[in-house]
């Protein structure tokens, strides 16, 4: 059986992960979450790969993903790749993946590749001001990156803020529904499952009446 792909973007810490989480839950929906893409660079010095810009696309494994995720689109199971984010590198091994009935694609890029949305059933973009996502980020990267707080607000002001501008925001043309990450994952969340229900019962009226 095929799975409902749903595809969740937006700018950094504008709320995507809490609304795939609350889907995850509330679909009994698989997470795929775009950051296990990022380009294994264990052969890089640590120092250099700390100051690599990661929020540009071309910092994914583009082959990887659009193989894999063309796998899942068709029911299939993968061996999904996972990324250390404290040393900037993917981890040794992999973890199964199988397709539920739905799975929910997150991550920054998930509406900006061609390849990508040609397999969504749903586009959503998750918004939030640039000022919330940096209060959202600073607070993530420090507890769990182990980040310093200057090392943070250096890469959102030089490289994600303008990344985003230039890569993420534009994907908002794509999107099927756009949700504010201010207003909490349980409101935004419940305006997403209701655009899939009537989506669903669309679909079946179609079907029926052929």
């Amino acid at each position: 059986m095929k799975p409902y792909l749903i595809g969740v973007a937006g700018p950094s810490c504008a709320g995507k992960g809490e609304i795939a989480g609350w889907l995850s839950q509330h679909l009994e929906a698989a997470v795929l979450d775009l950051d296990g893409y990022y380009r294994d660079q264990r052969d890089i010095p640590f120092e250099t790969r700390r100051l690599m810009n990661y929020d540009v696309p071309s910092a994914l494994d583009t082959d990887l993903l659009f193989r894999q995720i063309r796998r899942i689109a068709d029911g299939e199971g993968i061996d999904k790749p996972s990324y250390d984010f404290t040393r900037h590198t993917r981890n040794e091994g992999t973890t199964r993946f199988e397709p539920a009935p739905y799975v929910i694609v997150d991550g920054l890029f998930a509406l900006y590749w061609p390849e990508l949305r040609a397999v969504m059933d749903l586009k959503v973009f998750v918004d939030a001001p640039d000022d919330e996502c940096l209060r959202r980020r600073v607070a993530r990267d420090t507890t769990e990156r182990g980040r310093e707080r200057d090392d943070v607000i250096r890469q959102v002001t030089q490289q994600v803020l303008p990344a985003a501008a230039e890569y993420v925001r534009p994907t908002r043309a794509f999107a099927d529904l756009v949700v504010d990450g201010r207003l909490g994952w349980a409101e935004n969340g419940a305006r997403i499952f209701q655009w899939i229900v009537q989506s669903r019962r669309a679909q079946a009226s179609t079907s029926n009446s052929g």
